[in-house]
């Protein structure tokens, strides 16, 4: 009897064993000998064009995503990192946790070698994030500044489906993917203040802003208020009407009035508002207009850009030109010129204690559309106070201390001051009246002063031109030629200032 065909034809187990043994360290030693003796280049050459070789067989498609598309961060690696992490399934046996000291929550993601699947309009799509370590190489932190930073690894994600689907993954998963990334950037995000860093060639540095003001707790008349917060709703919706008449998406804002009225807290209460953080400018840290064109190109979208104290700049630009540069020429460029466009959707808000200082070319729409008066406590500012200070908005002595705030002339930090100086209520409040009579009595006899020594408070017939934020028509005004205020306007003219308590009802 011969022996059967199939006896001759299958080996043993043994012998499969050997030979697939055999053959992984094959590999292993190729692998080894490859990574020892062939160049980094000519390693991922190699490994390219076996990976190509094996996926021509394939009916799978992969898309890579690098972290970076030659110097600069590539915008789809972060939103792809964003998407995921609220999709990592809760079985996962191994991820990265951080918590940077600027955020205050928690991030995971993917770990090296990490696989997880999605599911979109049925179809099966695969994320699997690489890792690899590279020779270190210098990366440039940005196009503005020339600080580098070492780069010793390669990441990305490789983004894994069948092939027929894949002018559905790039025209509509993908713009998917940005748009719930965004979403989460939005929920995930922390407000930050940046500056300018001391001597760090024009570099913003920044901190968390837990600045507490809102809307709700600024001492400012209630529809003024109202006002404010639809014009900065009307033009954050505007995207399309901005792009449609050909105006970069801007909006400013010009805050003028005494110091402690507060300017500063209703530039927090914005950044609140509209979840836009702050850039903090200070003209006279600047040297050129380089410098200025460089700062506005290296802030974010959605921000709120600050620059306090405007009227000094005047004074810089005509007494110190040999050592500062920034001209006004410069400041209007970056605020309305070409380089203005550079970014979306920006609040510019400048400060001034002294409008009437301003060079009218800053003042005109385009540059500071909405002007806004800071002025002194009124009897509705002071209820707001008395809320947040004390908690209640009604005491038999009220009306005194209303009445009072009319006639002092302070402002809300003063009034705010003097509510924080006493534990009781009852003793902040009488402490508050003796304050605002003590002031009452010296404006009083300030004002005697001045007119025993035939002096006017007014320069009857100086007239300023004062733009209205609300619609940009010019109206003229009387000035108080010692404070800048309007003590008289032309008939029929409407006063911006919104600072009547009965209209905040």
């Amino acid at each position: 009897m011969f022996p059967s065909s199939s006896a001759t034809q299958i080996p043993s187990v043994k012998t499969l064993i050997s030979a697939a043994a055999s053959a992984a360290a094959t590999i292993v030693l190729f692998r080894s000998l490859v990574k020892e003796y062939l160049p980094y280049e000519v390693q991922n050459y190699f490994f390219y064009k076996l990976k190509t070789l094996i996926n021509s067989f394939s009916s799978e498609f992969t898309l890579v995503i690098e972290e970076y598309d030659n110097l600069d961060h590539n915008n789809l690696f972060k939103a792809a990192e964003l998407y995921l992490e609220p999709i990592i399934p809760p079985d996962a046996k191994k991820l990265k946790i951080s918590l940077t000291k600027k955020e205050s929550k928690f991030s995971f993601s993917l770990d090296r070698n990490q696989e997880i699947v999605d599911t979109f309009n049925g179809v099966t799509l695969k994320w699997k994030f690489i890792s690899e370590q590279v020779p270190t190489k210098y990366m440039s932190r940005s196009h503005v500044n020339f600080h580098s930073i070492p780069k010793s690894g390669d990441k990305f994600f490789e983004l894994s489906f069948h092939k027929k689907h894949k002018d559905m993954v790039i025209d509509v998963y993908l713009k998917h993917v940005i748009k719930k990334s965004k979403e989460k950037k939005e929920e995930k995000k922390s407000l930050k203040l940046f500056s300018l860093r001391r001597g760090g060639g024009g570099v913003w540095q920044s901190v968390n802003l837990h600045h507490p003001a809102t809307f709700d707790t600024l001492a400012m008349d209630m529809e003024r208020k109202r006002l404010i917060m639809e014009d900065l709703e009307r033009f954050v919706k505007r995207r399309e009407f901005y792009r449609r008449v050909g105006k970069a998406w801007k909006r400013g804002y010009l805050l003028f009035g005494p110091p402690g009225t507060g300017k500063s807290s209703l530039i927090a209460a914005i950044a609140n508002y509209l979840k836009f953080d702050i850039y903090d400018l200070e003209l006279t840290d600047l040297r050129t207009n380089s410098d200025l064109r460089s700062l506005l190109i290296s802030t974010e979208n959605k921000s709120v850009l600050v620059v306090e104290d405007i009227d000094s700049f005047r004074i810089l630009d005509r007494h110190n030109f040999v050592k500062y540069q920034v001209t006004l020429s410069g400041l209007l460029n970056f605020v309305d010129g070409l380089w203005s466009s550079c970014g979306d959707e920006r609040i510019i808000i400048f400060t001034t204690n002294h409008k009437e200082r301003l060079d009218p070319a800053l003042l005109r729409p385009g540059r500071m559309d909405v002007h806004i008066h800071m002025s002194y406590c009124t009897p509705c500012g002071f209820k707001l106070l008395a809320s947040n200070y004390l908690g209640f908005t009604e005491h038999p002595l009220f009306p005194c201390v209303e009445a009072l705030v009319e006639k002092a002339r302070v402002t809300p930090a003063e009034v705010g001051e003097q509510l924080l100086r006493y534990e009781e209520p009852e003793s902040a409040i009488t402490g508050l009246i003796e304050f605002l009579e003590d002031k009452s009595e010296r404006l009083k006899r300030e004002d005697g002063n001045k007119d025993s020594n035939g002096e006017s408070g007014t320069a009857e017939g100086k007239l300023a031109q004062e733009l209205d934020g609300n619609n940009g028509e010019v109206v003229k005004k009387e000035l108080d030629e010692s404070t800048g205020e309007v003590v008289k306007k032309e008939e029929g003219a409407q006063e911006p200032d919104g600072e009547n308590c009965e209209r905040g009802g």
